[in-house]
């Protein structure tokens, strides 16, 4: 095996001059480190992306989400919530409701999500007290109002400031009143902070009240709509759910981050390994220059073959020597191109080589998100294509005839 290794890389480098093959080579070589670098580039500024989305939508949505499977309400909700945190790796469960009203100003009149909340947990499963930039997340709720927190275009919409006083109209009791006229309930709210969670449908379309002032308004009485967990790992998700499955046993609709957003997720999913196999064949590109090079090897070492064989090397040995040269050709490539995708992405981290409009995508410049699992899967795929383009000249090489070949010139 030994003499297998160092003819392929004597034939690979100790070039005593610059010729056709060599130059080939190089450019096999160049073609794999570019493929290779590119994909863990783009890949990277995909899990930027996710990362950035799933940073957003985690800070505002929970990890996991509890609701009854039949109607909207869920009366047994401590007994959830007891349970829930009764599992180690859940960080806090809070309850909540979720009902849509019509929030009304001076000068508009808004559809929204009103969502109650309990003030002192929702810090625990939500990052949307610490995202409320004007005023605070306190409702100081007394008998005659309420606190509301609004999300910031929702408020610009409304033209609403903290410390003014909006109208909340629940349809409440509307659904049932088929044959008599039902005023719908009304509550007065005071703004008392306006939170940015960098995602406009969501500052768009949600506020928060307290979860007593939700349930008097919605008519829910000692009832919620489900409870929101947060783990102490993301990653634990899909276990948590299945262990909350069997501790709540039926009658509960349990979620994951992932299945509230899966239409989302998906897309990026798919995106990503489009994106994957389509750069590949950067890849692909660069064996086809392998193929030839190495094909260019054994016409020219057609000599050295026959003596090689005519001494004693088997067709085994004579095509390790090739495939050892092609896999060589995959190394070096694969190592400059980690080396070039590793120096572009720290560069984007640290340069901000990609600048974005800050007012247009909330964010500075291209997001880079390094994982080194996709260093293995791109090392993999490099290496397979660089193998198996060294497949045809190794084995053209170990059918050439010692005498024929000796005597070739």
């Amino acid at each position: 095996m030994y003499f297998e290794k160092f003819i392929a890389r004597r034939y690979l480098l100790s070039k005593k001059k610059i010729q056709f093959i060599t130059i080939i080579t190089v450019i096999s070589i160049t073609g794999v480190a570019v493929g290779v670098g590119a994909l863990i580039t783009v890949l990277s500024v995909f899990n930027g992306f996710s990362k950035y989305q799933l940073d957003i939508l985690t800070g505002f949505d929970p990890h996991i989400r509890i609701e009854p499977d039949s109607g909207k309400i869920l009366r047994d909700y401590q007994s959830v919530l007891k349970k829930s945190e009764s599992l180690k790796n859940i960080l806090a469960a809070s309850p909540y409701t979720l009902n849509k009203a019509v929030i009304s100003s001076r000068k508009n009149n808004v559809v929204a999500f009103l969502k109650g909340v309990e003030e002192k947990k929702i810090a625990l499963v939500s990052d949307v007290a610490e995202k409320t930039t004007i005023g605070s997340f306190e409702f100081s709720d007394s008998e005659e109002y309420g606190g509301i927190i609004l999300g910031g275009s929702l408020a610009a919409r409304l033209d609403a400031r903290v410390l003014d006083t909006l109208t909340v109209m629940s349809p409440a009791g509307m659904e049932t009143a088929l044959t008599q006229i039902v005023v719908p309930k009304t509550m007065k709210l005071v703004v008392r902070g306006i939170f940015d969670s960098n995602n406009r449908e969501y500052d768009k379309m949600y506020s928060f009240i307290s979860l007593p002032k939700s349930q008097q308004l919605f008519e829910l009485k000692n009832a919620v709509n489900g409870v929101d967990v947060k783990l102490k790992d993301i990653d634990d998700s899909e276990d948590a759910r299945n262990e909350l499955i069997n501790l709540l046993g039926a009658g509960y609709l349990i979620n994951t981050w992932y299945n509230l957003h899966e239409d989302l997720y998906s897309v990026m999913k798919i995106e990503r390994l489009t994106a994957f196999i389509i750069l590949s064949l950067i890849i692909g590109v660069a064996s086809f220059s392998i193929i030839g090079s190495l094909t260019m090897t054994v016409i020219e070492k057609r000599r050295d073959i026959g003596i090689l064989k005519s001494m004693g090397a088997g067709k085994g040995s004579i095509m390790k020597i090739f495939m050892f040269e092609g896999v060589l050709i995959g190394i070096y490539g694969t190592v400059a191109g980690i080396i070039l995708g590793t120096l572009v992405c720290f560069a984007q981290i640290k340069l901000k080589l990609f600048p974005l409009d800050p007012m247009v995508y909330s964010i500075d410049a291209l997001p880079v998100d390094i994982r080194y699992f996709d260093y293995l899967y791109v090392s993999i795929a490099s290496m397979t294509l660089s193998f198996l383009a060294s497949l045809y000249p190794a084995s053209r090489a170990a059918s050439q005839e010692p005498i024929k070949a000796i005597r070739w010139e």
